[in-house]
């Protein structure tokens, strides 16, 4: 089966972010951050049923290197990210998957 992977407007919000933070620490580090995420994403497309339900009907598959999350729900054929999380603090309230963009 062939997945699609979008990303919500929030995700991507938290892309830029995070991005934008670790490029202020150190310059490239935030090209690096994302092609952390890419390698994730590219994971995902593969096999997004592969990591267990997470909270409710969200999965989470963990970047290599950096401490990061991204939240998905797989709709059809369809992976959808909802948001791109620290990966030590607790999200549950940020996952809202009806009428989020």
């Amino acid at each position: 089966m062939s997945w699609r992977v979008s990303i919500r407007v929030a995700g991507q919000h938290d892309l830029d972010e995070v991005r934008r933070w670790y490029e202020e620490q150190r310059p490239g580090l935030g090209d690096e951050f994302l092609a952390a995420v890419a390698v994730a994403l590219i994971r995902l497309e593969a096999d997004p049923l592969r990591p267990a339900v997470y909270y409710r009907s969200f999965r989470r598959i963990l970047t290599r290197r950096f401490p990061y999350k991204l939240c998905y729900h797989v709709e059809g054929e369809t992976v959808v990210v909802f948001r791109v999380l620290h990966g030590s603090r607790e999200h549950g309230r940020q996952l809202q998957p009806s009428g989020a963009s």
